[in-house]
């Protein structure tokens, strides 16, 4: 893998740890801004005064998505010598998510969030397949 596609997976995964922060940050209302304005972008805004179950999901989301943004950079970081097994499992966890998120978000109303994964979607496939990280 080139030092270019390396560097854009590494700042992909920590846009997905941004975003998780700014959904974690919703658990407050001194910190919800941010995603508020997510939310608000999405056509979906949050409640004026969101209840504890509403900030809760949040965090909890929010907590899952830095989770997960994290994994995924320790495995990228450790895939400095390309390994097709890992490489496979990587593209199958985020096309699992793709698929469960994007429709969970669909059927609850919110289809513009499947867009915003499509765009991180891409922004995941593009270095995986330009390096060819998934051939034998």
């Amino acid at each position: 893998m080139t030092p270019f596609w390396r560097n854009w997976l590494l700042l992909w995964c920590m846009a997905v740890i941004l975003f998780g922060i700014v959904l974690a940050g919703a658990a407050f209302e001194a910190s919800s801004g941010p995603a508020r304005a997510a939310f608000t972008l999405i056509g979906r805004p949050l409640p004026e005064m969101p209840d504890s179950l509403h900030r809760f999901l949040l965090a909890l989301i929010g907590a899952v998505t830095i989770g997960w943004g994290l994994t995924l950079l320790a495995a990228i970081r450790t895939a400095a010598a390309p390994s097709r097994p890992l490489w496979v499992g990587l593209t199958v966890a985020v096309l699992v998510w793709y698929v469960v998120d994007s429709l969970l978000s669909v059927v609850t109303g919110f289809p513009l969030n499947a867009v915003s994964n499509t765009v991180l979607l891409a922004g995941f496939l593009l270095p995986v397949l330009a390096a060819r990280l998934l051939r034998a």
